[in-house]
């Protein structure tokens, strides 16, 4: 599949707030389903996009894939897990029915690209809910290392599994 991971344009807002929140949804990852307040972040893309790099993948058709928050090493509004010289990668979603063609790994190579490239960032780091193995193996080929030490609950009963990439 031919894909091209760039910055989302304010048109395409729309698009990855449907396919992130399908992503979620259809995933089982909110806990409180429609009702998941998080699903308010999840959908606000332009916001987002204000205060981070939202990065999306589409296909040769432009159709929107995918898409992932970049937060460079410094922080920002959007940074939740990383500390001094690291920069964070947050809401990986893929459409459910552009999985399995490399959409997803795209766009984490593109984070690391991104950080890699900025100057005195040491490391990726990201969260991910345990339920969310085809990511987690992404960050594992890409040399992602477990840091449980780190794993938090943004909400009482969900755990979120920590990563972090050496640069």
């Amino acid at each position: 599949m031919d894909i091209t991971i760039r910055a989302v344009r304010p048109a395409e807002h729309r698009a990855l707030a449907e396919v992130t929140a399908g992503a979620y949804l259809g995933d089982g990852l909110l806990a409180f389903g429609e009702s998941d307040e998080y699903l308010i972040e999840l959908r606000d893309v332009a916001r987002r996009a204000a205060g981070a790099e939202v990065l999306v993948a589409v296909g040769a058709d432009e159709r929107v894939l995918g898409g992932v928050t970049f937060v460079p090493a410094g922080g920002g509004p959007w940074a939740e897990l990383a500390r001094d010289g690291e920069a964070e990668l947050r809401m990986l979603a893929v459409a459910h029915d552009a999985r399995r063609r490399g959409a997803g790994e795209a766009l984490v190579r593109s984070c690391v690209e991104r950080a890699r490239a900025v100057r005195g960032c040491r490391r990726l780091v990201l969260s991910a809910q345990q339920s969310m193995r085809a990511a987690h193996r992404i960050y594992d080929r890409l040399g992602f290392a477990r840091t449980p030490e780190r794993d938090w609950q943004p909400v009482p009963g969900v755990t979120l599994a920590t990563y972090a990439l050496s640069l």
